[in-house]
């Protein structure tokens, strides 16, 4: 098959398919590296030392920033407890107009690397290490290309992003004046998102009175209690978006009672809900629901806990999708604009047969590099027809028409009515 894609000019699509193993491609020895390094979250030292490295391979100025931890770092199991998100940047700037990021950390259990000719197996392999990859590889080839400069982007590789976000909320100290664009790398399936949901998670405690079974009129059953509420939770109508759809609510962990010879006196459940509309009023209706029966309860977690995240959407070329999972993108200050894009479905990210094709690896190297291109260089668009309401008068004016620019659109002096020729060649090559 090797020789067969060596010697005859098969298209790019059907040679990453089926014929570019790792070792024959920067991109796929880049991704094979990440994921052969073990970093769940907590344990991410080990893979952010070797991307640094890489990184300062490849003539950028790379800073480690500690999150968690001692700077000696503390090893446990042989494996060293430090978390350091990676910033890396060309030169001397550190401040750019745009920043491409995502995370280096994966969730539990560590599942090895495993290459078949179309994908790519592995904890992290889709989630989110195959944005890592693509993302980097991005911007070396824009770098080759003589696209960017220094100033222009930075790469940050953040950790924690699977758990509290902690990488990222670090990350707001990294640069005083913040970026114009961030692009955020989560896997989309080669699609922008315009939003995804909020989560917000919370325990039920039910308090109810031990006593003997055969006399349960004796007690006061917390399980009983607990599925009466759990009951009317699942019915609950909650606020719904015409841009997220519904919110959902998950009923992840429950436990209750010592004994089935015991009228249980306490019982739990842990509850996750994906908000697709206003925070506060699906907070409040839930409140209601647990509060309606005697002895029931409710503690909200501080953290995750926030609302829908709205994104932006407005490069031409993409087809666009709405996540019900949540991201660290809301953890990052500032009025920049968010994209978020990246190859690989959610759909296996957390399962035991994680895995990204080969060919949605390469996909995303070309939508990362349109991505920022465009942040850098935002393309002015004219709609093909132009409405301009009737005048209703008995004299006809003349109405000039408004000049349309696209909602990304910069215009600046003489650049006005063609763009900057850099721009224009950039946007021609890709």
């Amino acid at each position: 098959m090797l020789k067969l894609a060596s010697t005859l000019p098969l298209p790019s699509f059907l040679r990453h398919k089926i014929a570019t193993p790792a070792d024959h491609s920067q991109l796929l020895s880049l991704h094979k590296s990440l994921v052969e390094i073990p970093s769940i979250t907590g344990s991410e030292y080990a893979v952010g030392e070797w991307l640094a490295q890489y990184l300062v391979s490849q003539n950028f100025t790379v800073e480690t920033q500690l999150v968690h931890g001692l700077e000696d770092g503390e090893e446990v199991e042989g494996v060293t407890k430090k978390q350091e998100n990676i910033f890396a940047y060309l030169g001397q700037t550190r401040e750019t107009r745009t920043l491409l990021t995502s995370h280096i950390d994966v969730v539990p259990p560590y599942i090895p690397y495993r290459e078949t000719a179309s994908a790519v197996y592995g904890r992290g392999s889709c989630d989110a290490k195959a944005s890592v990859a693509a993302q980097i590889t991005a911007a070396l080839e824009l770098i080759a290309e003589g696209k960017i400069k220094e100033g222009d982007i930075s790469l940050l590789y953040v950790v924690g992003e699977e758990t509290t976000g902690d990488g990222m909320k670090a990350a707001n100290t990294l640069t005083p004046s913040g970026w114009e664009s961030v692009i955020f790398g989560e896997p989309t399936e080669l699609k922008l998102a315009v939003g995804h949901k909020g989560i917000a998670e919370f325990t039920i405690n039910s308090e109810g009175k031990a006593a003997h079974s055969g006399y349960p009129w004796l007690g006061v059953n917390a399980n009983s209690n607990l599925v009466k509420v759990l009951y009317e939770l699942d019915r609950l109508d909650l606020p719904a978006s015409s841009l997220l759809g519904n919110s959902t609510i998950n009923v992840g962990q429950i436990s209750g009672g010592v004994a089935p010879n015991v009228v249980p006196a306490k019982a739990n459940a842990v509850v996750s809900v994906r908000v697709a509309e206003d925070l506060d009023e699906t907070v409040r209706r839930i409140n209601e629901v647990i509060t309606s029966v005697p002895g029931v309860s409710v503690d909200w977690f501080e953290t995750p806990h926030y609302g829908p995240v709205e994104l932006d959407w407005d490069v031409e070329g993409f087809e666009t999708t709405v996540c019900s999972y949540g991201t660290d993108v809301m953890y990052l200050k500032g009025d920049h604009k968010k994209y978020l894009y990246g190859p690989g479905s959610i759909l296996v990210a957390h399962g035991d047969g994680e895995f990204v094709l080969k060919s949605d690896l390469f996909e995303a190297v070309r939508g990362y590099k349109k991505l920022v291109v465009e942040s850098l260089y935002p393309t002015r668009r004219v709609p093909a027809v132009v409405r301009v309401e009737e005048v209703k008068s008995e004299e006809k004016l003349v109405v000039q028409e408004p000049e349309v620019v696209s909602k990304s659109a910069t215009v600046v002096g003489a650049e006005k009515e063609t763009g900057t020729g850099e721009k224009q060649e950039a946007n021609e090559e890709l």
